[in-house]
């Protein structure tokens, strides 16, 4: 459905309103056209019946010549936008009440609910299921196509009824299950009320800003948020906690961890979880101190005046901290920082200004420092390497990543979550059974040390995607793991590898046989459900196996 057309609007009115512009293209949208009468004498408000990159792109495109103070979507369209809009995107939310309500009206359909939402699951559910004696199966999903996947799954596992967000129940009915609409009036009532704060702050910080921006400012966001943060194990759990009250915070931050454990992903969580993020796009700029030049480096962070050195830039340019104004610097591989720098640096943090490089007049900067290492950066204060005075100054705040390895919990859900979104970047289909395929193949994914933590996941599982978006029935196997990783082989292997957790290990365990297909459907008599069980795969692989024999 194309978006309505822009509403005609009283030029003294206005210039006043707050415009918030609200996104969605299910039955969401109902329930918004009725919370905007609600809103309509304090704000102009405007529904776009458009989602994901359509949507984007028709905002972005419109703001080019209008003006809008806050966004208002739900779900995976509101996480999708609000990763790709300059304008504050305001993420409708179902509280706990509203599931409790939407569960208990499914439980008056159906005994047998499933619940499906976007990336995450809902651990608490499970304590709720077992007090008052519900049958719930949880998924997650990333994509349309693979929500549809969960749903056709549950499905075929005995569910009649599914509680979920728009995109899902529109799915569920689609499939020919009972709906439950999960959202209440008053949580859209909520993201309403956070939207006209938001709209509200924004027009009074441009009335008090002055032209002190740069064109830095305008495109470096942070993209990440506490939703890409994947893993239940407890250090994950609590990994969270910790970014959530470092980001009501202003102080600074020293994430230390192996390469791979994903030290600016948090470093861009604790930015967006800030609420002063929310307001006016706040820039978060970031810099690797290892990958530029000294004589580089100092320029890009402090900027410099014209004609501070040969091929400088015609009127000056202002630095890194400069651009991050107001929102945060994160300096990546600080322990690689030289020590002249280091004396700058900390006199930025103790005076709140910089002095461009060949300049004289000092720039006041507000900016949050957030810095990351792999080092050891009191050994190296120990070496004389690093400034002592520097390193107590970025650690006020200390995060310490926990490589893969410690928290192996987290190994499969992560690899899954990888494959999906490679698979989707590729625009193939997940196979319906593509967990219990995953399941299969943890053992093997357990026995290797993963020395490159979670960036080596997703970039194995980028790579198998390419193969299976190629071959789709290829089935997700260790065997097939072990033809396209030459890493798993045993004897390159180095360090400890990941010890799964007893209860994981033996769940995924495969029978050992060395029977074929055809030798085990013979032993069952053509039964290809009981021969799937025997070799712990489901039938849609059996079947695949048989088709490619």
């Amino acid at each position: 459905m194309p978006p309505s057309p822009p509403a005609p609007r009283d030029a003294s009115n206005a210039s006043q309103k707050p415009v918030i512009w609200t996104v969605s293209v299910s039955r969401l949208s109902d329930l918004f056209r009725d919370i905007t009468l609600e809103y309509d004498d304090r704000a102009i408000i405007e529904p776009i019946h458009l989602g994901f990159d359509e949507a984007a792109r028709h905002i972005r495109e419109r703001m080019e010549t209008e003006r809008c103070d806050a966004v208002i979507a739900a779900g995976s369209n509101g996480a999708y936008l609000k990763s790709r809009l300059s304008v504050p995107v305001v993420i409708a939310k179902a509280s706990g009440f509203d599931v409790l309500q939407a569960l208990s009206r499914a439980r008056q359909i159906t005994p047998d609910i499933g619940i499906i939402t976007y990336q995450s699951t809902m651990p608490v559910l499970k304590e709720f299921q077992n007090a008052f004696g519900f049958n719930i199966q949880q998924r997650d999903y990333a994509t349309e196509e693979d929500a549809r996947a969960q749903i056709n799954e549950l499905k075929a596992g005995g569910v009649k009824a599914i509680v979920g967000a728009g995109l899902i129940t529109d799915l569920a009915e689609e499939a020919g299950l009972a709906a439950v609409f999960v959202y209440s009036a008053a949580s859209i009532r909520q993201a309403f009320d956070d939207a006209l704060e938001i709209a509200l702050l924004a027009q009074l910080e441009s009335n008090r800003s002055h032209s002190r921006s740069t064109p830095l400012a305008d495109t470096l966001r942070a993209k990440h948020g506490l939703n890409d943060l994947r893993g239940d194990s407890p250090m994950m759990e609590t990994l969270r906690q910790a970014i959530v009250l470092y980001a009501k915070s202003q102080a600074t931050v020293l994430i230390q961890g192996e390469t791979g454990t994903g030290k600016e992903l948090v470093a861009q969580a604790i930015h967006r979880e800030n609420p002063r993020a929310l307001i006016g796009n706040k820039p978060f700029v970031a810099v690797n101190c290892g990958a530029i030049a000294e004589s580089l480096l100092e320029s890009e962070l402090f900027g410099y005046e014209e004609g501070a050195f040969t091929g400088s830039r015609r009127g000056g340019h202002a630095g890194l901290f400069e651009a991050a104004h107001r929102g945060t610097l994160f300096l990546d591989e600080i322990g690689e920082m030289p020590l002249a720098l280091q004396t700058r640096l900390l006199r930025v943090l103790e005076e709140r200004e910089v002095v461009r490089v060949g300049g004289t007049r000092p720039i006041a900067v507000d900016v949050r420092i957030i810095s990351a290492t792999h080092c050891d950066l009191e050994q190296r204060v120990r070496e004389g390497r690093f400034r002592a005075d520097l390193f107590y100054r970025l650690a006020v705040l200390r995060l310490t990543l926990a490589p893969l390895r410690e928290r192996p919990q987290d190994l499969i859900a992560l690899a899954e979550w990888c494959l999906k979104k490679a698979l989707a970047a590729l625009g193939a289909r997940p196979h319906p059974n593509l967990h219990a395929e995953i399941v299969a193949c943890a053992p093997l994914l357990g026995a290797y040390a993963w020395p490159g933590n979670a960036r080596e996941v997703r970039n194995l599982m980028e790579r198998l995607a390419l193969f299976l978006a190629a071959e789709p029935l290829q089935a997700l196997s260790p065997a097939f793991i072990l033809s396209v990783a030459p890493e798993f082989v045993r004897a390159s292997m180095p360090g400890p590898a990941i010890a799964l957790p007893t209860a994981v290990a033996t769940l995924t365990a495969a029978p050992a046989t060395t029977e074929s297909i055809a030798q085990v459907l013979a032993r069952f008599g053509g039964n290809r459900e009981a021969a799937a069980k025997h070799l712990g795969i489901s039938r849609t692989t059996l079947w695949r196996k048989i088709r490619n024999q």
